[in-house]
């Protein structure tokens, strides 16, 4: 085939999906072209040695990239992040046609929906199918990440983002979501459920894998021969930070809280850890992604947490993903499909989103947990993702739903 690819996010940025998508396309004998923006998450500013310009083009290894301007931003603005999306669609849809134009399927990474300007351009002009890749509730976590205007603003963007959500799930030949409670969803906004998928979400198996831990890395965590508990990811608005650290405050020194990335929330997180006098929370900042294996194997728990909102609940965080690859068990302070897929499994502890009582309980637990039987926990967690969240488990599944929808077309 020749498979389109549109994606605001895509390497050298940490949003792997797509980029490890297009290689592993291209390494099946499939021509993929990719249309994406100039790389800026999560900090919202174009990354050194980067210049926007209109005419850029690239080869990454055996996919060809056509890189359009937008606005970056990722801060806690409503408007920069909406002309951020904005903008990205317009770009995209300006160079689509050109780009894309004899491609036989579209793939398309949501959020956000402006990304799908291009592909309905393109199934409009040339009856190009496309595949939607769904990993955020729209309108509901925008509604509910503490950005969205209230009252009469709020409604009329509540009702522009669900319109705009229906006419895209209606667009798309098939629609694939990251969990079944995602599935209901989209299915209750309005899409076909014959044109429904799930697709376990996968990590960078390159990157996260089992390592041995090295002193290197128990210095980054800071080991005082505690339990420690590494969280890694964005510290952003919907994660619940501010739980775990009232956990970890509250059971003192039976653990270390160490908290590795950053994210738009680490500000009032530093202050909150500050306030409650909570010396077993570290802040080591954003690490180079070659360490990160390093890091999950010199911490004893993978800590797992979100807010407890609607949106949410079909969510499977990657740095779930990650933590199963690398054979870490977790603690898991979520809800909906990650909660029942970690309870299912037995690959860790389990608690309700934003109680930090309830947390702090798991926390004593997990402390309390001799090594062999986590070391057990870990060579379950290794082996549920390589059974059913692998890179090949997920392209295997991306490839068929490809084929299919270019076969659709052609019988049209």
């Amino acid at each position: 085939m020749k498979v389109g690819l549109v994606s605001q996010w895509y390497p050298p940025e940490g949003v792997f999906i797509p980029g490890n998508l297009a290689h592993q396309l291209a390494e099946r004998g499939h021509e993929v072209r990719v249309l994406t923006t100039f790389p800026s998450y999560p900090h919202g500013r174009t990354y050194p040695g980067w210049r926007q310009r209109w005419r850029y083009r690239e080869v990454d290894g055996p996919v060809a990239v056509r890189r359009v301007p937008a606005y970056p931003s990722h801060d806690t603005s409503a408007v920069r992040r909406a002309l951020s999306h904005l903008s990205f669609g317009a770009s995209s849809a300006l160079a689509g046609l050109g780009w894309l134009g004899r491609v036989d399927v579209t793939y398309v990474y949501h959020p956000p929906p402006t990304a799908i300007a291009a592909a309905a351009l393109l199934r409009a002009a040339r009856r190009t199918p496309i595949v939607l890749h769904v990993q955020d509730m729209w309108p509901e976590s925008v509604l509910q990440s503490g950005m969205a205007p209230t009252g009469q603003r709020g409604r009329a963007l509540e009702r522009g983002l669900t319109a705009l959500m229906r006419t895209t799930y209606r667009l798309a030949g098939a629609i694939v979501v990251i969990s079944p409670a995602m599935a209901e969803l989209v299915v209750e906004r309005g899409a076909d459920p014959a044109r429904v998928r799930v697709v376990w979400n996968w990590t960078d198996d390159a990157l996260f894998r089992p390592v041995p831990a090295t002193d290197q890395a128990r210095a980054v965590l800071g080991h005082r021969g505690r339990c420690t508990v590494m969280f890694a990811g964005n510290l952003g608005l919907l994660q619940g930070i501010e739980t775990a650290i009232r956990a970890a405050a509250a059971v003192g020194d039976r653990i270390d809280l160490v908290l590795v990335g950053s994210g738009a929330d680490e500000d009032a997180a530093r202050r909150l850890a500050a306030e409650l006098g909570a010396d077993n929370v570290r802040f080591v900042g954003r690490r180079p992604p070659e360490q990160m294996a390093e890091l999950y194997a010199a911490a004893d728990w993978q800590l797992v947490c979100l807010r407890d909102l609607p949106a949410l609940r079909g969510t499977i965080p990657s740095k779930l993903q990650a933590a199963l690859a690398c054979g870490a068990p977790v603690i898991a302070a979520v809800g909906g499909d990650a909660a029942a897929l970690v309870r299912s499994t037995g690959v860790g502890l389990v608690c309700p989103p934003e109680d930090w009582r309830a947390l702090a309980g798991r926390f004593i637990e997990a402390a309390a947990r001799p090594a062999a039987a986590r070391a057990e926990l870990g060579r379950r967690a290794r082996q549920v993702y390589r059974d059913r969240m692998s890179l090949r488990v997920g392209v295997d599944q991306f490839e068929d739903i490809l084929v299919k929808a270019a076969a659709e077309r052609g019988r049209s």
